[in-house]
């Protein structure tokens, strides 16, 4: 069935089988994204061509053109969409335990990021490993993100010396040392299937590490 749905503006949008053209390229824009995800964090960036990507999606390359400018958009739209949901967790975590001591909210902060990016492994390995040295402007991508959570975790810190849990100092480079520190944790459990312990002895760990940050000479 073909219909017509006219807009405020007097602009006619085709509708095929009761779908809008809006809804069929957003249904095309996902299996991409899917195809993305499946490839990039299985056979690796540098292995998924536009071609394969495509033939996974079950596109053509027109519509891979349509909706993404570049394998590296693609790319980096996955890793915003990963990371976007693990700095929500993370602020929900924060959000429920406010006034908790800092230990517990850098806890229920860990487990929420680990447990977001690591119940994936292509999530990990894409967030981790594949995202690393693709290009200038996937590195500046990759830092801008690194920016966005070394500023929230020096917050934390901040806070937490607001609340004489810390001793004041500059914690930006520890912070820096931390996400390194996290980010190799999380894909090195992701991938290793538990061998060299639980998720839990996994946050456990990284709590350790920023407890260090935050300790006092």
């Amino acid at each position: 069935m073909v219909g017509f749905v006219t807009g405020t503006g007097a602009v006619a949008r085709r509708a095929y089988a009761g779908r809008s053209a809006a809804d069929r390229q957003a249904e095309r824009r996902e299996r991409l994204m899917s195809a993305g995800l499946e490839l990039f964090g299985g056979v690796g960036y540098a292995a998924a061509s536009i071609e394969r990507l495509c033939a996974q999606a079950g596109v053509s390359t027109r519509n891979f053109y349509e909706e993404f400018a570049s394998r590296e958009e693609l790319l980096m739209r996955l890793h915003d969409r990963i990371l976007e949901r693990s700095a929500e967790a993370v602020l929900a975590a924060w959000a429920d335990t406010e006034d908790a001591p800092v230990a517990e909210r850098l806890a229920r902060a860990v487990r929420a990021f680990v447990t977001t990016t690591a119940s994936d492994p292509r999530w990990a390995r894409l967030s981790f490993v594949e995202i690393i040295g693709v290009s200038d402007a996937v590195e500046a991508h990759r830092i801008a993100w690194r920016e966005r959570w070394t500023a929230m975790l020096v917050a934390e810190a901040e806070r937490a010396v607001a609340r004489g849990e810390a001793a004041a100092r500059d914690f930006r480079l520890g912070v820096v040392g931390l996400i390194g520190a996290v980010n190799e944790l999380v894909h090195h459990y992701s991938i290793g299937g538990g061998r060299d312990g639980s998720l839990d002895d996994v946050i456990a760990e990284i709590v350790r590490i920023a407890a260090g940050i935050l300790a006092r000479p």
